[in-house]
């Protein structure tokens, strides 16, 4: 039997609705993402000059979350496995080439008053072989950057 990991669950608040703060997760998703170092070109083609065009996220069950890169080829991140505009999304996460399942990362939008309190959850480290299962404490600290970026980009909105 698997022993179960602990999920990684985060949160941030930010000031808009549920409706918009879903919008800029999801459509908007290029403009916030830190590609720069938290991408496949970033992990897998360092040193070879090769960036993000583009992050596209297909909103619809079996649609994308793909990664544009300026050699010309589009990579996936994700499948969307669960769709709910604006109140949440679970995408199955495997943002890389080896040969693993995908994780689940899980994200609700909650209205709190004229906030909106958005979660994320990303689950399923069980599945992963333990040599696998190291890059847990890099996925703990990189959501805190990660939704960081989200909020600011969802304050700038309404500044």
């Amino acid at each position: 039997m698997t022993e179960e990991v602990e999920p990684i669950r985060r949160s941030v608040t930010v000031r808009c609705d549920p409706e918009r703060a879903f919008r800029i997760f999801t459509d908007e998703i290029g403009r916030w993402w830190p590609a720069e170092t938290h991408s496949r070109a970033a992990m897998e083609f360092e040193g070879e000059g090769i960036k993000v065009e583009r992050i596209e996220f297909q909103g619809r069950v079996g649609g994308q979350v793909l990664e544009h890169m300026s050699n010309g080829r589009t990579i996936p991140w994700a499948e969307v496995v669960a769709w709910d505009p604006p109140r949440r999304f679970v995408l199955a996460w495997r943002p890389h080439s080896r040969p693993q399942p995908p994780t689940d990362v899980e994200v609700t939008f909650t209205a709190q008053g004229h906030e909106t309190l958005v979660m994320l959850e990303h689950r399923g480290w069980e599945r992963l072989t333990e040599d696998f299962r190291e890059v847990y404490a890099d996925y703990a600290r990189g959501w805190i950057h990660t939704l960081g970026q989200f909020a600011t980009a969802a304050n700038e909105e309404v500044a």
